[in-house]
């Protein structure tokens, strides 16, 4: 993912991250989200936007960030998980922005490359691997985990 794209920057906690444009539906402001039982610790809940269900993933344990409960939208875009394209919201605690810039490759967890942007580095996402990590079962206690 190297070249001159479009990406839109959000903060999360005290750091900021980036994820192609052509992924992102909505920014939606921050509301309760629907929530029911269940063993995924990093889904919130859903909600309804659009008369479609959007489940709410709290991508900032995976990104080791602290947020302290201080979500003001919900920026929702859309992600592949189990072959199907899905939409998401994940959380986030201030504004977006739309940036056009040169990303330069860099392998880290869950990030695809680096852009550079008022002299920080921002690490732009691999939404589809975040948000499969999130959203995966947690194993049964007992179980072995492969690796």
């Amino acid at each position: 993912m190297t070249g001159s794209n479009k990406y839109v920057v959000f903060p999360l906690g005290k750091r900021r991250f980036a994820v192609a444009a052509t992924q992102v539906t909505e920014l939606a402001s921050s509301g309760s989200p629907q929530t029911f039982p269940h063993t995924t610790p990093s889904l919130l809940g859903v909600l309804v936007r659009r008369s479609a269900v959007v489940a709410v993933c709290d991508v900032a344990p995976a990104l080791n960030v602290v947020t302290r409960g201080e979500n003001k939208f919900y920026l929702i875009a859309e992600c592949t998980l189990g072959g199907k394209r899905e939409p998401v919201a994940m959380p986030v605690t201030g504004e977006c922005v739309l940036a056009e810039a040169n990303v330069a490759p860099r392998e880290e967890r869950f990030g695809v490359g680096v852009l550079e942007s008022q002299g920080e580095q921002i690490t732009v996402l691999d939404l589809d691997a975040l948000v499969g990590y999130c959203t995966a079962r947690p194993p049964q206690q007992g179980t072995e985990i492969s690796r």
